[in-house]
């Protein structure tokens, strides 16, 4: 039975096409809008025209019969058109009727001959002559002997009207073509910088993060995109660069301890006496034992680095926090004597609010206490303190030296003549959590000057419980 062939992905339409199709379909209806609007105003403007022209036609015959006065008579029949060099003058869409009181017709041409006598119409009037719209200027004279009325078609009105709209549309319709391809050259040029942007990243290799172009150098439009990135570049970079540390770093300090395990296996396989081969067990339980808490630092220290501070929004629950912590130090406690003691807020307030990851913050604290109780003299007692502003740890230690503190927190760095076991770890991995989580570490010296005093506060400008 044949697989079928998964669908090839639908590609979207690009950004050029897009820009094309908006202006071929909107400049149409733009258009549209703009020829009913020019018709409505060139109209408006033909009426007002053309009303003007009657209201004079009307009142010139008016004056004329007053001057002459009142004969009846027909203009004459070749009135309604005339030709000449200068042109043709169509005059059968005019009409002029003059009337006495009673209704008799004084003057008139061909064309007001149709006119109807309205004696009490006043102003314009718009009639239906023979099938044909008319609009008819009435005017009455001073004394009422007479009514002068001046008519024109409204076909002529429209003529005037559409021959003004035709003769901008057509040059408009004639030119889109030539319009498009302006445009379509507009917009593939407009366009050039996006797609050289995309050329670059498409020739670039996988290993190339060295940032584009300024964003200076790009469109406005194109500088969000271009500064975005370059900050995925970057923030890439940093996290290459920080693995590679890491797994230097991390090779590095395995080699010794996997060296020494060897040596102590070989040992423990050539012993002859039960005594030699307790001693070398012993002594190969320790390298494990360092071993694991190596090992465990390691991914501790890369679960840290990797940890993205937006996602550590968890209310931290410091009674379990320190329950988790000083379990997993009690073994080596007991060992060294060391009493370990926690003291909460003595007014009943809860100790420092804080949201994070609490299995990260279980780190800090047992990273914190092993430190404390391997470092402590035999026999004292290391002091966990939780106030409602910051935590403190102290211990009866010796006070750290000033090369102590200047190297304090360096990856894989232990100060010499130390008797204790460790990989310099402890308080790096320390430092990366509480930075994550909006927390300062100070050390020092204890009260008196005697001991040492770990102390973690909110950084300057946190804010209470938001953890960062």
């Amino acid at each position: 039975m044949s697989t079928p062939m998964p669908a090839a992905p639908r590609r979207s339409i690009s950004l050029q096409r897009r820009l094309l199709l908006s202006v071929l379909v909107c400049a149409p209806l733009v258009w549209a809008v703009a020829v009913v609007a020019s018709v409505n105003h060139a109209r408006h403007e033909v009426n007002e025209l053309y009303d003007s022209e009657l209201i004079r036609l009307a009142r010139e015959v008016q004056s004329t019969l007053v001057m002459a006065g009142d004969t009846e008579a027909e203009l004459p029949a070749g009135h309604g058109q005339s030709s000449g060099r200068d042109g043709v003058a169509d005059l059968a869409d005019l009409a002029i009727a003059v009337w006495d009181r009673q209704g008799h017709r004084l003057l008139n041409d061909r064309e007001g001959a149709m006119l109807e006598y309205r004696p009490d119409a006043v102003g314009f009037v718009d009639q239906t002559i023979d099938g044909r719209e008319w609009r008819v200027y009435y005017l009455q004279s001073g004394n009422g002997n007479r009514l002068v009325a001046a008519g024109q078609r409204e076909h002529e009105r429209d003529e005037v009207v559409w021959g003004l709209t035709l003769s901008q549309l057509v040059p408009w319709l004639l030119t889109l073509p030539v319009l498009l391809l302006v445009l379509a050259w507009a917009v593939r040029r407009a366009l050039a910088p996006a797609h050289a942007l995309a050329d670059q990243l498409k020739n670039r290799a996988a290993d190339d993060l060295a940032p584009l172009a300024e964003p200076q150098a790009v469109p406005v439009e194109l500088s969000p995109l271009v500064m975005a990135i370059n900050g995925s570049f970057s923030r890439t970079a940093e996290l290459l660069l920080r693995e590679r540390r890491f797994v230097a770093d991390a090779a590095h300090e395995l080699r010794t301890p996997l060296a020494t395990l060897r040596a102590q296996w070989e040992v423990v396989r050539r012993s002859r006496d039960d005594a030699e081969r307790d001693h070398a067990q012993r002594r190969l339980d320790a390298g494990l034992d360092r071993m694991d808490r190596l090992v465990t630092q390691l991914l501790a220290l890369s679960r840290a680095d990797s940890a993205d501070a937006s996602l550590l929004t968890t209310p931290i629950d410091w009674a379990e926090v320190v329950e988790r912590a000083m379990n997993d130090c009690l073994a080596l406690a007991g060992r060294r004597r060391i009493e370990l003691g926690c003291d909460w807020p003595e007014d009943g307030r809860p100790p420092l609010p804080l949201r994070g990851d609490p299995q990260l913050m279980t780190v800090v604290l047992r990273n914190l206490l092993d430190n404390a109780v391997r470092y402590a003299p035999e026999g004292t007692a290391v002091t966990l303190s939780l106030q409602p502003t910051h935590l403190q740890l102290d211990n009866a230690g010796p006070p750290l030296t000033d090369e102590q503190m200047r190297t304090l927190g360096q990856r894989f760095h232990r100060a010499d003549g130390q008797r204790e076991t460790g990989s310099g770890l402890g308080i790096s991995i320390v430092q990366r959590i509480a930075q994550l989580h909006g927390l300062v570490l100070q050390v020092g010296a204890g009260e008196g000057g005697q001991g040492v005093r770990v102390v973690l506060r909110p950084a300057p400008g946190w804010a209470a419980g938001s953890g960062r």
